[in-house]
């Protein structure tokens, strides 16, 4: 009996002496870990209790930012110094504000490529956007803003679209100025086996438009963060977003997914080879392969073949339509193709790259969008995901949309909104501010010139809760020489002059001859203002953005329209129901030719349009500002080429805004579209070619856009008991069932 006490107490003191051996150590070991770490910025990701569980799959010293293997912050930030001496660049220190100063404001010069030069197709786009856009300028003297026209997107010494002696090159540039209002745009940086920041060249004191730069070296407010797209992505329009409606409840059949490369080696593999650990095959989908490469076969470890296989199982698309989360790891570079795709699928993007510095994040809320990871807290996901609700799921998918639709949907939009930030930053007394950046329509449609204030534009009025004001202002556009009193625009004068709501009218005078004198025009409740006839004959004058008008809503009317002032009256309270949107009465439509593949026109009356003709409608005079400043000044050449096609433009312009179609009206059963005092064969829709022109011009337009804005809809609103049969002493606008 004594002998087996005596065992047994040396039984528990060897237990107890094991315990505080392994328990001891384990702390020491923690609290090296804690040491190593404790000077390091966490990302914004919830503090979970079972952190120290996460290193059995991944180190975390492998995963900071993109420098170098074995490279501590301190050496990447001496060797960031030595490539960058001016590091420390911000828009006060290193930009010349003066040449943005002059009358020609914010201009971009495109220096020409060199005869013989190497340019990829990506960068052919952006040099195509900034050529094509309202910025450009062929005078490098009026320039504020200059473009390389050196290739400079891919900075890898192994690829084949690496362009040597750049620093020579640039040197010779007689406006380098060490890169003084310079903008260099990159996609890759670095090369084999580090992937560093390192451009290959010194880039001085031009502004770095980049893609996946690292915080920890990008320079807010100076540089300009881009996304990574592939040499595919649209030049122009580019395909809308897949989330065609809001269906609840918004989860899809997955909850997570990732589909992409395994890395087996170098920077980006620990991520990615730690992705595995979340699969379940079920609501979880983390497929990935080591099949890539020349060599991977050399060095595919015990789970590639397993994976190869799997990997094959799912279509990586169908996985995009049907996930409601998109795993987006880094890649060799912090950036990945899997984030523009994520947006564009409505799934939402849950990011596992430790500091990255996200595409336009100075004006872009990505909060609102995605959802942030830390690459050391892999395991932590799928709960974190499980966690968020339905509305919020709702809420992040709709804002992918607006995002991709607005500033990634195409290589275009990616330059002009790398413009219109460094803009903001030159001009910051009218800069956008945040809610412009980040609401419909997205700040490439918000110009600040117009105003500052959110209320003065349309489509925030629902979102502010502003009302929109309860008169408007008549413009008509005039053509024919006034020979008579009796002439259709004087009984038009006559007619919407008594509108309770009229302010003003302003007739836009584009005839040859000057115009008649005051005396002429007949008397008049409202104030009557008549353009200086002098000025060149222009078709698209009619949308300049006249000074005169004072009021919100404008109403665009022909010369020879024929309406009541009960018709007036209610469009105008419908407009004011849908201020974004055009208003008014003469439909026609849109179709696709599939015989001829182009976009055709046409005016037949049928229950379903697309285009309310301007001639006699109402819209807000915001798009008078867009129409003159935003379009290409080739589109409105065309239409003052042809003298027609501006309310078809019109109508593009409002609808890629908001997305939806205008609104057609009631009008009386007889009404018609007259011809003014010219006999029947000088009006313009007797021309044979005018309804050609008009085809011609849809399709023009639609390529200009890059994808077709117009909407068809079959609404029409008519006032209450319009056709009810009641006394017609209960009829609001018994005028208009008057035959």
């Amino acid at each position: 009996m004594q002998a087996r006490k005596k065992y047994v107490l040396l039984g528990l003191c060897t237990c107890c002496w094991l315990l505080l051996f392994y328990w001891g150590g384990l702390q020491e070991r923690l609290l090296g870990f804690l040491a190593r770490h404790r000077n390091e910025v966490p990302r914004p990701w919830p503090d979970w209790l079972d952190r120290a569980l996460l290193p059995a799959y991944v180190e975390p010293g492998k995963l900071e930012g993109s420098g170098g293997v074995g490279e501590s912050p301190q050496q990447r930030r001496q060797a960031w110094a030595s490539i960058y001496k001016d590091s420390r660049c911000r828009m006060e220190t290193c930009f010349d504000f003066g040449r943005c100063r002059g009358r020609d404001g914010f201009r971009v010069y495109m220096y020409p490529p060199e005869k013989g030069e190497r340019v990829s197709e990506s960068y052919r786009k952006i040099l195509a956007s900034v050529a094509e856009s309202r910025y450009y300028t062929a005078d490098p003297r009026e320039a504020c803003l200059f473009v390389l026209g050196i290739d400079t997107l891919d900075r890898d010494q192994l690829s084949a679209q690496f362009v040597s002696n750049v620093d020579e090159r640039i040197r010779g540039y007689p406006l380098w100025n060490d890169g003084r209002n310079h903008v260099i745009f990159n996609l890759y940086s670095g090369t084999w086996p580090n992937y560093t920041e390192d451009l290959g060249f010194n880039v001085g004191q031009a502004i770095l438009a980049k893609a996946s730069p690292n915080t920890e070296h990008f320079r807010p407010g100076f540089d300009v963060s881009i996304p990574l797209f592939s040499k595919d992505h649209p030049q122009k329009g580019g395909e809308r977003g897949w989330l065609l409606r809001n269906s609840v409840p918004p989860r899809r059949k997955y909850l997570l997914m990732f589909k992409g490369k395994r890395y087996l080696t170098g920077i980006g593999s620990d991520t990615r080879n730690a992705l595995h650990h979340i699969h379940n095959g079920k609501d979880i989908v983390s497929l990935t392969t080591c099949r890539h490469g020349k060599d991977w076969e050399k060095h595919k470890d015990t789970r590639c073949d397993h994976d190869n296989q799997e990997y094959e199982r799912f279509d990586y698309r169908e996985l995009l339509q049907n996930s409601t989360f998109c795993l987006v790891p880094r890649g060799r570079r912090l950036g990945s193709f899997r984030f523009l795709e994520s947006l564009q699928a409505a799934c939402i993007p849950v990011l596992l790259s430790n500091g990255w510095e996200l595409p336009f994040s100075d004006v872009i809320q990505w909060n609102q969008a995605v959802i942030e990871g830390d690459e050391r807290l892999l395991l932590q996901v799928p709960s974190t995901v499980r966690a968020v609700g339905i509305d919020r799921v709702l809420a992040l998918r709709q804002r992918t949309q607006m995002l991709w639709d607005a500033y990634f949907s195409s290589v275009d939009k990616i330059v002009l909104t790398t413009l219109e930030i460094i803009k903001d930053r030159v001009y910051a007394h009218i800069s956008r501010n945040k809610l412009m950046w980040n609401a419909l329509p997205g700040g490439l449609l918000v110009l600040p010139e117009y105003s500052t204030h959110l209320a003065h534009y349309p489509f925030y009025y629902l979102n502010l809760g502003v009302s929109t004001g309860q008169e408007f202002t008549a413009v008509i556009h005039a053509t024919s020489p006034l020979v008579s009193q009796s002439q259709p625009i004087m009984k038009l004068l006559q007619v919407v002059s008594k509108s309770k709501y009229c302010s003003q009218i302003i007739i836009v005078w584009n005839s040859e001859k000057p115009p008649p004198q005051r005396s002429k025009w007949p008397p008049m409740p409202v104030p009557l203002i008549v353009t200086d006839g002098r000025r060149k004959v222009s078709t698209s004058s009619r949308f300049l953005p006249h000074a005169a008008i004072e009021t919100e809503a404008v109403l665009s009317l022909d010369e020879d329209t024929v309406l009541l002032t009960s018709e007036v009256n209610f469009a105008f309270l419908v407009w004011r129901g849908f201020p974004e949107r055009i208003v008014g009465y003469p439909p026609r439509s849109h179709f696709w030719d599939p015989v001829k593949k182009l976009w055709g026109y046409t005016s037949k009356w049928t229950n379903e349009y697309s285009v309310v003709l301007t001639g006699a409608a109402f819209y807000h005079r915001y798009y008078h500002h867009l129409f003159s400043h935003y379009l290409a000044p080739s589109l409105r050449a065309l239409v003052d080429r042809t003298s027609n096609c501006e309310d078809i433009l019109m109508n593009f312009l409002v609808s890629s805004v908001t997305h939806l179609p205008p609104i057609k009206v009631a009008q009386r059963k007889q009404y018609k579209e007259l011809p003014g005092p010219q006999s029947t064969n000088m009006a313009p829709w007797a021309n044979p070619e005018h309804f050609n022109q008009r085809q011609e011009c849809v399709d023009t337009f639609a390529s200009w856009f890059g994808y077709m804005p117009l909407v068809h809809s079959q609404l029409r609103l008519d006032p209450v008991l319009f056709k009810d049969h009641v006394s017609v002493l209960r009829k609001k606008y018994k005028d208009l069932e008057r035959a």
